[in-house]
């Protein structure tokens, strides 16, 4: 079987989607790039019931060359980040989650960014941007996110949802989360007052010390 270890990996953190509430049913998806090939979720597929051997593995092409289910319906936008994102520090693009999370979606329909409630927004970079909205799974919305994504790590889609992506899953994954909180954050904030944000240039500067943060590689 094709990428063995990716599609456990895919498995693993579409349920850890539905456990932390970051999709509902079979909404959202996620994959994993090893060279040349990228395992994805299945569309329509209970996140619960999956096992590896239900992963669908494609080409950048979008081909299927593994698996016997059809790939998610928002497979463009997996390989447009692929194919096209360019991580602001040059980092390789190896994972990428797709939510439709209640918070996030919600200030997606609100705002054109992210408000700088908190200085973890500088995990994504200087912005979170929302994407215009297009209908899901087409070359238009895939296109939409690549414009929101440029200088960053994630963004929203308008009234549609969020794309965060990483050098491994584990790295998308956890910006997905994070976007979440800081959307949540903001809402609950604006729910109470006027809420205090952080200058742009101390974002900036988050950003850059974002780069030496944890530890050594070794």
């Amino acid at each position: 079987m094709l990428l063995e270890d990716e599609r456990a990996a895919v498995c693993e953190y579409a349920r850890r989607m539905t456990a932390d509430g970051l999709v509902v049913g079979t909404s959202g998806n996620v994959s994993v790039r090893s060279g040349d090939l990228v395992a994805v979720t299945p569309t329509g597929v209970d996140y619960d019931a999956l096992a590896p051997g239900d992963i669908t593995v494609v080409d950048l092409d979008g081909s299927v060359v593994d698996g016997e289910l059809r790939p998610t319906s928002e497979l463009p936008m997996h390989l447009t980040v692929y194919r096209e994102a360019t991580d602001p520090d040059g980092a390789p693009v190896a994972g990428v989650v797709h939510t439709h999370s209640v918070h996030a979606t919600a200030v997606s329909t609100l705002v054109d960014e992210v408000p700088p409630i908190h200085y973890m927004l500088a995990t994504i970079g200087p912005s979170a941007r929302v994407a215009s909205y297009a209908t899901y799974g087409t070359p238009e919305l895939a296109e939409a996110m690549l414009a929101a994504l440029e200088g960053r790590r994630g963004c929203l889609l308008a009234n549609h949802g969020t794309v965060t992506y990483g050098k491994d899953l584990g790295a998308a994954y956890h910006r997905a989360q994070q976007l979440e909180w800081l959307c949540r954050l903001w809402l609950l904030a604006r729910s109470a007052g006027t809420p205090t944000l952080l200058p742009q240039p101390e974002i900036d500067h988050i950003v850059t010390k974002l780069r030496g943060y944890g530890q050594p590689a070794r």
